[in-house]
């Protein structure tokens, strides 16, 4: 019986991986082994930095409102704590939004927590 190799279904394989690998630098673009350990290394790195997105933008969120408390004369933490005293519903995300983008109501903010 005659060797059967499946050729449809590998070169479909081979056409997917060197479509991911479509803008990278070198050989990583063209060269089947080489592109297949790019786009894996790629995936390992997307996996991984879904997760790390979500603890920069809290970072972010922190820097954001701690230069607007200080702005009113507060530091991020006695902020935060006077925050959570008068049980203020605002999330971080929420309170960095207005620290940027409406300074008077996050003033407010401030002055009803003071």
């Amino acid at each position: 019986m005659p060797r059967a190799t499946n050729n449809p279904a590998s070169k479909a394989r081979r056409k997917k991986i060197l479509k991911a690998a479509k803008g990278y630098w070198g050989r990583r673009k063209n060269v089947y082994t080489v592109a297949k350990n790019a786009v894996e290394k790629g995936m390992v790195y997307a996996y991984r930095d879904r997760k790390v997105k979500k603890r920069t933008f809290r970072a972010l969120w922190i820097q954001r409102i701690n230069a607007a408390a200080r702005e009113q004369g507060m530091s991020y933490s006695a902020f935060m704590g006077k925050i959570h005293e008068h049980n203020v519903e605002l999330n971080r995300k929420t309170l960095a939004d207005l620290a940027m983008n409406n300074p008077d109501a996050f003033e407010a903010v401030v002055k009803a927590v003071k």
